[in-house]
């Protein structure tokens, strides 16, 4: 039995985390920290665990945690995850972190898009986990850097086009929808219900998003060589979701029917990814509380271009659902252990 800790136990990721971890065979959560509710039960904190998780949240002490546990998720923001995953190597543990602190290569890249990286050293050493793509080099890591949710639709979506050269990478446009639980649990005005109710917005317009240099990174790892996209997020008045609708220009003509092969014969055994039939696109509603990811493919005739629909769970496969099958990668258990749920419908 795997001894977990859930750092960051407060967030919405941090309760997917437990709601995910409370059902897996293999695991015992033993520890959960937050550190506005430091002394308060988990429970009290989400009374949706109430009688099944009641375990009381500490303070974040990365050596004391290490020594009641054998791997340890931190669902911090960015900044804080580094500042304590360091500690928890070197005390031998495993760590999945759920912020973008290790997700890009370059501690430069990550400096113009968040401020100057506290370890860099750790980059090298960090694999990105998107299993659909990294599985091998997953089952032999200590440090996951989990994939964002807009970057885990994109790059899902569009890895059987790049790495079948069969798209300008020039051409690449993604228009992206995220509940707004993807902003996270803080109090923040944008977020409040009087402001999104009955809205419909983009946010981050002009190449400002700062999921941008992490699918750039891993879109071009795909291409062989380095592109750029033009990607806008948009937020949506529902509590989960996110849909990525992606436009690109084939290199050569090729009909609907043949993408959907493609796509069939690319995910072909992928537990979590659901090739739609020719001439169906998902919903968000398809996947709500499970870790699939729904795809969609076609050709707009009267242009030509490619269109992809992706849709995934932005608090399940886009983060705690993801986390959780890294884990049973690096751990050497079942991919799908603790995963294979259903979406919740309606």
């Amino acid at each position: 039995m795997l001894k977990v800790a859930v750092v960051g136990a407060s967030g919405y990721t941090g309760v997917e985390l437990l709601r995910i971890l409370y059902a897996h065979p293999e695991v015992a959560v033993t520890c959960v920290t937050s550190e506005q509710n430091a002394g308060k039960p988990v429970s009290a904190v989400f009374p949706t665990l109430r009688g099944r998780i009641d375990l009381v949240l500490e303070n974040l002490e990365p050596a004391g945690i290490s020594e009641k546990v054998d791997v340890v998720f931190t669902a911090l923001p960015h900044k804080a995850a580094m500042e304590v995953v360091p500690t928890f190597l070197k005390m031998g543990k495993d760590v999945v972190d759920l912020s973008a602190d290790y997700r890009l290569r370059d501690a430069e890249t990550y400096g113009l898009w968040y401020e100057k990286h506290m370890n860099p050293e750790l980059l090298a050493q960090a694999v990105y986990g998107l299993p659909e793509l990294r599985r091998d080099v997953i089952r032999e890591a200590s440090l996951i850097a989990n994939p964002g949710c807009y970057p885990t639709s994109t790059i899902l979506g569009l890895a059987p086009l790049l790495k079948n050269k069969l798209i300008d990478p020039k051409s690449i446009i993604v228009d992206a929808k995220s509940g707004v639980s993807g902003a996270g649990r803080g109090a923040k005005v944008d977020n409040l219900y009087c402001e999104v109710n009955e809205g419909f917005k983009a946010y981050g317009v002009g190449g400002v998003h700062r999921h941008i240099p992490e699918i750039e990174q891993e879109l071009s790892l795909l291409n062989g060589s380095p592109l750029a996209i033009s990607f806008t997020p948009h937020l949506v008045p529902m509590d989960r979701g996110i849909l990525a609708t992606i436009y690109s220009t084939p290199l050569k003509g090729v009909t609907a029917a043949e993408l959907v092969e493609l796509y069939q014969a690319c995910y072909d055994g992928e537990p979590f990814v659901r090739v739609l039939p020719e001439g169906s696109f998902p919903s968000t509603a398809q996947v709500r509380g499970s870790n699939f990811c729904d795809i969609g493919v076609t050709v707009d005739k009267r242009t030509g271009r490619i269109i992809v629909v992706s849709a995934i769970d932005n608090v399940v496969k886009g983060a705690s659902g993801q986390a959780v099958q890294n884990m049973n990668l690096m751990c050497g258990l079942p991919e799908t252990l603790g995963l294979d749920f259903l979406p919740i419908f309606p």
